[in-house]
């Protein structure tokens, strides 16, 4: 039996173009639920919000993002990243260059001290990215 870890990333009210915006970026299969699809919106205004949604790209990375209801408390967070990491240049770079659309760089993507490719971005989302690229 195997464990996967996936993101699961939270918005208010920008689901549905965040996970849209990150299947542009990986490509892949995406599939996405409404608290109305599945009968679960306790306030008739928030029937269209994204219950559920998951994004799973052709190399097997999986992204799962929903909105929180407003019901709920909701803080954006800056205590994660969402971390892309292999020896595979031209896809991350492409990651990279697309992710980096509205973005806010923190680190450009260069040559790190390690001996890798090592960028950090703030996504249009609000979501905080890190790209290693190993000994390139």
């Amino acid at each position: 039996m195997s464990v996967i870890l996936t993101p699961y990333l939270n918005f208010r009210d920008t689901a549905r173009e965040a996970i849209e915006f990150y299947h542009s970026v990986f490509g892949g299969d995406l599939t996405i639920s409404t608290f109305g699809e599945m009968g679960m919106g306790q306030d008739p205004s928030e029937s269209d919000k994204v219950m559920h949604s998951m994004l799973t790209a052709p190399n097997g990375l999986v992204l799962m993002a929903a909105d929180t209801p407003d019901r709920m408390d909701y803080t954006p967070g800056t205590n994660f990243s969402v971390s892309l990491s292999g020896d595979d240049t031209e896809t991350l770079t492409r990651y990279w260059e697309s992710l980096s659309d509205g973005a806010t760089i923190v680190e450009p993507l260069s040559k790190a001290p390690w001996g890798d490719s090592f960028g950090m971005l703030n996504d249009r989302f609000g979501i905080s990215w890190l790209v290693n690229i190993s000994g390139s």
